[in-house]
């Protein structure tokens, strides 16, 4: 129960890594907020999770919706420790540069990046009014690496979002509040499923790059955020942490 008596807000809980990781946190004890836009999935995830579930439908990149989750949750359970900024989106027209038109950098942009600025800007004073806490934003590899494969505003938005990350766990150290950007390599997830029934030539070029042989499990993606929302990591923060098979090491992976 590593994470009993807190309350955690989970941003794109509805699927994938989000909806791991607001099981992974139940089962160790959280009350977790459930936040997204799909309405019957993130009701799902929440009446699965029972009484210590709550779900709040918003849109991570409107300001008032941002705020209103935060103040539902926190009168709702009395308070919030954990903040993790999960949604983010990469669609098909982010693709390189040479391609990628405005009005899908500005999209993924907004939900990749601004949606971060938002939550830690009106999610942090309810950690501080509290004492502290955690929290925890999602970035990836792609963040401290290129890419293979080009998707132009998804690497700047997670590039953004390290960097954010990285200023925020400094700024707030020493008011007990932790920062720290989480990196996945490539996750197994809708997403990444899409990409391969669409374009396998382009998945698998993804694969060849991986020191394991394999994508990561979202449940593992959820075991490294549950780390990072515990007292176990207590000393970590402004962190980029890697959870990516070894892919950021490895320069040629064997056959």
């Amino acid at each position: 129960m590593r994470l009993e008596g807190k309350v955690a807000v989970i941003t794109g809980a509805a699927s994938g890594i989000g909806r791991e990781t607001a099981r992974r946190f139940a089962e160790e004890g959280a009350k977790v907020v459930v936040a997204d836009l799909d309405h019957k999935a993130g009701k799902d995830v929440a009446s699965e999770i029972g009484d210590g579930g709550l779900y709040i439908h918003a849109d991570v990149t409107s300001p008032d919706d941002v705020k209103r989750m935060y103040e539902e949750a926190s009168e709702h359970f009395g308070g919030l420790d954990i903040l993790f900024n999960n949604a983010g989106i990469s669609p098909p027209d982010d693709d390189s540069i040479l391609e990628t038109e405005l009005d899908a950098w500005e999209r993924v942009q907004n939900v990749n990046l601004k949606s971060v600025y938002l939550c830690c800007k009106y999610g942090i004073p309810h950690l501080l009014e509290n004492g502290g806490g955690s929290v925890i934003n999602t970035a990836s590899f792609v963040a401290v690496m290129g890419a293979a494969t080009s998707q132009i505003s998804y690497t700047a938005s997670k590039g953004g979002v390290l960097s954010m990350s990285r200023e925020l766990g400094v700024q707030f150290a020493r008011e007990g509040v932790r920062v720290n950007a989480l990196c996945p390599g490539p996750v197994n997830t809708p997403l990444l499923q899409e990409l391969f029934a669409k374009d396998p030539e382009k998945a698998a070029r993804r694969m060849v790059h991986l020191p394991m042989g394999r994508f990561a499990e979202a449940t593992e993606i959820a075991n490294a955020a549950l780390f990072l929302a515990s007292d176990e990591s207590s000393y970590i923060t402004a962190s980029t942490f890697m959870v990516d098979g070894g892919l950021s090491g490895a320069y040629v992976t064997p056959e």
